[in-house]
């Protein structure tokens, strides 16, 4: 299978090349290859006639008012890359680069931006070979797009310098090295190509398409640990039925009930109340607390949120974001500002409060599960031996869950509306903070991923010790909803620790190491693993 360059790209393609190295190859339809083209064409006909163009016959920014020379047109890109070697702070992730690099040839194949299509094969020629230029997470205001990040890019594909490095299948090698090794020549930046390369938003995206199609998962899997959760407190299904969302009838809110009925269809471990049944139980309220009774009241505007940042995302993804633009078919250009970030930014903030709110759910169902005044009969902090008086359960377990979820909250705040209105001589006076607010929800995601692990080790302890008040034994697997089985079965397979009749997950304090648990899951889930896998059949409407 091979991505196709040149037409639409979706998030799963782009995930599919950043992250598993799947192989891509340039379209070859005549018109487009053509459109490239033309538009070089264009460039070089309007330098020669000393057309004022800028970027090409003039400086940069705030100095845009300087006169270029037809000369000098070349060394003015070549510059470029140079002085916007600056980026500071830690290495971005492998798979986002590519992601960029991915995105900025497909922007290209746009023939709009006066690129050769030389240049744009030469970064299929690097993601086909696994070469990764190396980026730093710091430097771009998401202004006039991730102008250092791509600068990175550009140096090290162009062969600027040798300080320019990549990741060469796992080997740190200088540009100049790797591209001996591929077989080919450095290349001198033409009029225009370093601004068509540095100028738009390639970078930011990638890094966002990724942390989109993460979230996507987790909000599946989110679903699906709710299911477990649910069935691990004995409570109702009622909450859920048709009628109460038909009077209500929001999408994401309709959307979140039905998943709900689908994941807990079949289980022996709820109270099956869709007749409309009430029973008192003792102690406990007639009807279950709101975060199970309102979970589609909640969930459903998140979804609703994550689906069409989704859809931005997209877009972005498709776009080209560079300035100045070249209408070939009307032998004109156009300055413009398609790099500014502001989509993405946004998007990304949005995002993060999300996860924050996802999080903040899931947490008060686990706080609910380890209190025996609420846990419906399981032992206080789910402890599976009870007869051995130093066995404290998941007690650590929750308390490493509250130092993660209130970070994923403040991972919430937004920053697009925190910026510097001096930038440039006072050129950028707007920008985006696009880059800053991708690379936190990267960090989001990851903090989430870890939540997600150890929120599924509550949920396959809890079903544990209610199948056995319910059946007198300790595997789940067999109480459990169909759609939730498979879930409780990945994650016992993931940990090594498969189900059975004699034993809940958890037994004994002394007899694992839940870090090592936490580790597992979460890096099952972080590649899209069995577990993941496991959920992929919950309904979705994006």
């Amino acid at each position: 299978m091979k991505v196709s360059l040149g037409g639409f790209l979706t998030i799963d393609q782009v995930a599919q090349v950043a992250r598993n190295g799947v192989q891509v190859d340039i379209t070859n339809q005549s018109d487009i290859l053509q459109g490239v083209q033309a538009s070089c064409d264009y460039i070089n006909k309007a330098v020669a006639a000393g057309q004022p163009i800028y970027g090409v016959t003039s400086g940069f920014g705030g100095m845009a008012n300087v006169v270029i020379s037809p000369e000098l047109a070349s060394q003015l890109q070549n510059n470029l890359v140079r002085y916007h070697k600056v980026g500071a702070g830690q290495r971005l992730p492998l798979a986002d680069v590519r992601a960029g690099i991915l995105l900025r040839a497909n922007s290209h194949l746009k023939g709009v931006s006066g690129i050769r299509l030389e240049v744009i094969q030469r970064m299929a020629f690097f993601l086909n070979a696994g070469v990764t230029p190396y980026v730093y997470e710091f430097g771009s205001i998401g202004a006039s797009g991730d102008l250092t990040p791509l600068a990175y890019i550009t140096g090290a594909l162009f062969g600027v310098d040798s300080s320019y490095k990549v990741d060469f299948n796992g080997e740190e090698i200088d540009a100049l090295t790797a591209l001996k090794r591929l077989g080919l020549p450095p290349l001198q930046l033409q009029p225009k190509e370093a601004l068509a390369m540095m100028n738009g938003t390639s970078v930011m995206t990638g890094i966002a398409s990724n942390s989109v199609h993460d979230a996507r998962a987790g909000l599946a899997l989110t679903m699906g640990i709710h299911a477990l959760l649910i069935q691990g407190l004995n409570g109702t299904n009622q909450s859920f039925h048709p009628f109460i969302h038909q009077c209500k009838p929001q999408v994401g809110q309709i959307w979140a009930a039905s998943c709900m009925l689908e994941l807990l269809q079949g289980s022996s471990l709820i109270r099956n109340e869709l007749d409309g049944s009430h029973d008192y139980r003792g102690n406990q309220p007639i009807q279950d607390r709101y975060s199970l009774r309102c979970l589609p009241q909640y969930i459903g505007p998140i979804m609703e949120g994550i689906k069409y940042i989704y859809s931005q995302i997209e877009v972005e993804i498709n776009s080209v974001t560079d300035n100045p633009l070249i209408d070939v078919a009307n032998q004109a250009i156009y300055h413009a500002g398609n790099f500014l970030g502001q989509y993405v930014g946004m998007a990304m903030d949005q995002l993060r409060y999300y996860i924050g709110l996802l999080a903040k759910h899931l947490d008060t169902q686990i706080a609910l599960l380890v209190a025996p005044e609420f846990n419906n009969g399981l032992s206080a902090s789910l402890v599976g031996n009870t007869e051995r008086l130093v066995n404290m359960g998941l007690k650590g377990l929750q308390i490493t869950g509250n130092s993660i979820m209130p970070l994923l909250t403040f991972y919430g705040n937004s920053i697009v509306d925190r910026f510097p209105t001096h930038a440039e001589q006072f050129n950028q006076n707007i920008n985006s903070q696009g880059f800053n607010s991708a690379n936190l929800a990267r960090r989001s995601i990851e903090l989430f991923q870890q939540y997600l692990a150890l929120a599924l080790m509550f949920g396959v302890q809890a079903v544990d010790l209610r199948t056995y008040l319910v059946a007198g034994h300790y595997n789940a697997s067999e109480c459990l909803s169909p759609a939730t089985k498979k879930l409780y079965v990945a994650v016992r397979e993931v940990v090594g620790k498969p189900p059975s009749p004699h034993y809940p997950y958890i037994w004994n304090d002394d007899e694992q190491f839940l870090d090592q648990h936490i580790a597992l899951i979460a890096h099952d889930i972080s590649i899209g693993g069995q577990i993941v896998q496991a959920v992929n059949e919950i309904p979705s409407i994006f």
